[in-house]
């Protein structure tokens, strides 16, 4: 046996892989610093710290992509995402039930369902387990699972690869809306037919973060844009002021008197969110129980979701 070897692994520290985790899944040391509420330097000293212990080069540094995984730091990554989710299942055991849910949970999510249903339901989650914190991350693009920038992900495309437990969260139904006042001062809308000479608020194309948001030229050939934008609430936002139509999800509109549907029953599109973690994370209880109470919360809400009922239900704290 090696005894040098053997000296070195002997200075191995958890602390050492949790900044190596990090750094490999923010690559940059500044955005593993400010996850882990350290500095800079401290971050760059516990990795020469674990590269000088297992005697290996575990980044290289790139200009253009940051810290990039060698093939050493790769084969480590596996190991000690194992160790990670291992010490909190762990954890959850030996402090017990009630104890053990605790901890935090970061959840990413599309921007309109994060904003307008995650985070209102998690409210509630949150009353009935105090010691559980946690993230939402609604944005309009798209959440590595890999480089744990999420513990759970919400989507609208189920992941086609990757080591994932996956469920379909629930549908959910998008139609065309107006202003009252902009439906007045235009050509009437009697079918579909009279749509091409309107102009939409829509998404922008090479930017949209999924094929599953770019409904509106099925729906309208060649229709007229003159505003896009990323983000659905923008277009929610800019449809209020009259200018233009929009294709938006029902439970964005549900209950706001300023707008209304437009050909309700020949315009309207149905998509899916799925909701998947990590498979090592499958031995954590705050991560399954969040699982189970937003399937809660998407299964009471079916109708609101499709816009067939105005009002979002809450599932009562107990």
């Amino acid at each position: 046996m090696d005894m040098h070897k053997s000296s070195n692994l002997d200075q191995l520290k958890w602390d050492d892989l949790r900044f190596f985790l990090e750094v490999a899944r923010t690559r940059t040391a500044t955005g593993a610093a400010r996850r882990l509420g350290v500095d800079y330097t401290t971050v760059s000293r516990r990795v020469r710290a674990l590269e000088q212990a297992l005697g290996a080069l575990l980044f290289e540094k790139s200009r253009a992509a940051g810290f990039v995984l060698t093939v050493e730091g790769q084969r480590l990554l596996g190991y000690a995402e194992t160790l990670e989710s291992t010490l909190q299942a762990a954890c959850e055991q030996v402090s017990g039930t009630r104890l053990g849910l605790s901890g935090h949970v970061r959840i990413g999510c599309t921007e309109g369902f994060g904003s307008y249903f995650v985070t209102a339901q998690m409210t509630r989650f949150l009353e009935r387990y105090p010691h559980i914190s946690a993230d939402i991350l609604p944005v309009p693009h798209f959440i590595s699972l890999s480089r744990r920038e999420a513990d759970i992900a919400i989507t609208l495309e189920r992941p086609e690869r990757g080591p994932y437990v996956c469920s379909r969260l629930a549908d959910y139904r998008l139609r065309l809306y107006a202003t009252p006042e902009y439906l007045a001062a235009h050509e009437p809308i009697a079918s579909r037919d009279d749509l091409a000479g309107h102009p939409f608020i829509t998404y922008v194309e090479d930017l949209a973060f999924s094929p599953k948001l770019l409904y509106l030229n099925d729906l309208v050939p060649g229709a007229m844009s003159q505003l896009r934008s990323t983000s659905v609430i923008a277009q929610y936002q800019a449809a209020l002021q009259g200018r233009a139509l929009a294709i938006l999800p029902c439970f964005l509109v549900a209950g706001d008197p300023r707008l209304q549907a437009v050909l309700p029953d020949e315009v309207e599109v149905t998509r899916q969110f799925w909701i998947y973690y990590s498979e090592d994370l499958r031995r954590l209880k705050r991560i399954t129980l969040v699982v189970e109470h937003l399937h809660q919360c998407a299964e009471l809400n079916r109708s609101w979701l499709m816009g067939e009922e105005s009002r979002m239900r809450l599932l009562p704290v107990e």
